[in-house]
């Protein structure tokens, strides 16, 4: 005998959500945009030991470390989720996402595909977005427009994207960040968690 649903009883959870991808596909420029929206999520600011970029502020864009204090935040077991990525530490700081969900707010954190792996077998219940380039001649001209990495560094991001492609079966969702449509790429994530708020027997998150 299936259980009887009534509509009028249906209460949306928060939802922890993850945006991973390659580099260069403009990740960091859809949360920055969908902040600017002022959509009412909580974005979570991994710790890296990552130099500081010229553009990028500390407790903004990245929680920049040292090796050492990153290392007592995994002996502390302050990290959700921690990996090497092209050789600097980055991890996802548990107490920002507990607080947040707990608050009631939906979570949304930027992981590389690594890490979305871990939160896929750490948190089933999380909703996991794959976000792409047009094609690999997109991702390799914004990766070269760029201008952050040496061409060998450059060379080593683009055979790290061919492989993630063949981790997509990972996601929920793959959403195209097509050059100049970013704002439709923002609507896109945004309808996504709208929808996976309304399922009828929508997961309960357990850290």
């Amino acid at each position: 005998m299936s259980r009887r649903i009534e509509p009028y009883n249906h209460q949306e959870k928060p939802i922890l959500v993850v945006i991973s991808g390659p580099s260069g596909v403009g990740k960091d420029m859809a949360i920055a945009r969908l902040k600017e929206m002022g959509y009412p999520f909580h974005f979570v600011v991994t710790a890296t030991t990552r130099p500081q970029r010229p553009t990028e502020i500390n407790g903004v864009d990245y929680i920049f470390v040292s090796t050492g204090e990153f290392a007592e935040m995994i002996e502390q077991g302050e990290l959700l989720e921690y990996a090497v990525v092209y050789g600097d530490y980055k991890g996802i700081p548990k107490a920002q996402v507990r607080q947040a969900l707990t608050s009631g707010k939906d979570v949304i954190m930027r992981i590389d595909v690594q890490g979305a792996a871990t939160i896929r077998r750490l948190v089933p219940e999380a909703v996991l977005i794959y976000i792409s380039a047009e094609s690999e001649e997109a991702l390799v001209n914004r990766l070269r427009q760029r201008k952050t990495e040496p061409e060998d560094q450059l060379k080593m991001r683009i055979a790290t994207a061919r492989q993630e492609l063949k981790r997509l079966d990972l996601f929920d969702y793959v959403v195209i960040n097509a050059d100049d449509k970013l704002d439709e790429t923002c609507h896109k994530i945004a309808a996504i968690i709208t929808a996976e708020k309304c399922r009828v027997e929508q997961r309960e998150i357990n850290l």
